[in-house]
């Protein structure tokens, strides 16, 4: 084997390792688990006690780079789908007194990771589209962590997410008259699958 021929195999060996290594460290597109995303949130009572409550149907996808940390959420979710554990007051949130899903159906929050160290992001800069309104709010990550799905042999991807945001500004000023504080604090548990 002549030098120059040496050189050529290994001249392609190395540009194949990183045409594999570029490849490795492409995001991946995870879709939300529906069975396990369950959006949460906590808002002021007339300044006597804090009621909470869930969103039971969210969809979308989120897209990771774990060699990075870099990528994007982009999640909708059904505000018919409100959930305080009180039929009454789901049907009055529902209604076009506050939510009014009839004309504003979904919640939809779209945004890009930030602040990575390590592969992990610290937060979700995004925006917030609620009752035809879109206003800036971030996300803090508490939590993200990624395994082999034991079941479906792709890989599970999970976070847990807090923002603080007044609802006020979106419109929904239901109760300001009576007290209510307008700051609500959004919890999220969020679980996506890789897509195959």
């Amino acid at each position: 084997m002549t030098p120059t021929s040496t050189a050529a195999r290994l001249l392609a060996a190395v540009v194949t390792l990183i045409a594999a290594g570029g490849a490795l460290a492409a995001p991946v597109t995870y879709q939300i688990d529906p069975h396990h995303t369950f959006p949460s949130f906590e808002a002021d009572h007339m300044g006597i006690s804090v009621w909470r409550g869930k969103l039971n149907k969210s969809s979308g996808t989120v897209k990771f780079d774990k060699a990075t940390g870099s990528g994007s959420i982009d999640i909708a979710v059904d505000l018919s789908s409100i959930d305080f554990g009180h039929d009454q007051l789901n049907t009055w949130a529902r209604s076009a007194q506050f939510f009014d899903v009839k004309k504003h159906p979904k919640a939809i929050y779209k945004g890009r990771f930030d602040g990575a160290a390590d592969g992990m992001p610290s937060q979700v800069l995004g925006e917030l589209t609620l009752h035809g309104v879109t206003r800036p709010v971030p996300l803090k990550i508490n939590a993200l962590k990624c395994i082999p799905h034991p079941l479906h042999k792709r890989e599970l991807c999970g976070a847990d997410a807090v923002a603080t945001f007044n609802r006020d500004e979106f419109g929904l000023d239901a109760g300001k008259d009576y007290g209510f504080r307008m700051d609500v604090t959004l919890r999220i548990q969020v679980e996506a699958v890789a897509a195959q």
